[in-house]
């Protein structure tokens, strides 16, 4: 039995680093026209366990998008310099829609897999039962 449950460790673990992932690409979606916003980059982590890995993961740390940010001509914005350009966002909607699509078909196959576990596991139990 220790393997179902290491299986659905794997594939929960799995599910709660895409979740997060697919929080931080909403972040970076709705803060898209915040000015001076960076956009947030998170990678995923090895779970170890006395040295060796567990098959499940997890979101390192949340770093920054070290790109530049984008600059925009408006005069009569508030945060304008006196040339009229103020500090946009790094956020390029286009490649947080495709890391949304990503992150959520990543969760689909981790529940797919929960899901497949825990039915082998049901059809064992009833199998020893018999």
């Amino acid at each position: 039995m220790s393997d179902f449950s290491s299986s659905l460790s794997v594939a929960a673990s799995g599910m709660e680093a895409q979740a997060m992932r697919l929080r931080h690409v909403s972040e970076n979606i709705a803060n898209a026209d915040t000015p001076g916003y960076h956009r947030k980059t998170t990678a995923f982590e090895a779970v170890l366990e006395r040295g060796q890995t567990t098959g499940e993961v997890r979101l390192g740390p949340v770093e920054l998008d070290r790109r530049e940010l984008t600059r925009i001509l408006d005069p009569g914005h508030p945060l304008a310099d006196e040339n009229g350009y103020y500090d946009g966002s790094n956020v390029d909607l286009v490649v947080e829609i495709a890391d949304a699509r990503e992150a959520q078909r990543s969760y689909e196959a981790n529940l797919r897999m929960f899901e497949q576990t825990r039915q082998m596991s049901r059809n064992l139990l009833e199998l020893l039962r018999r």
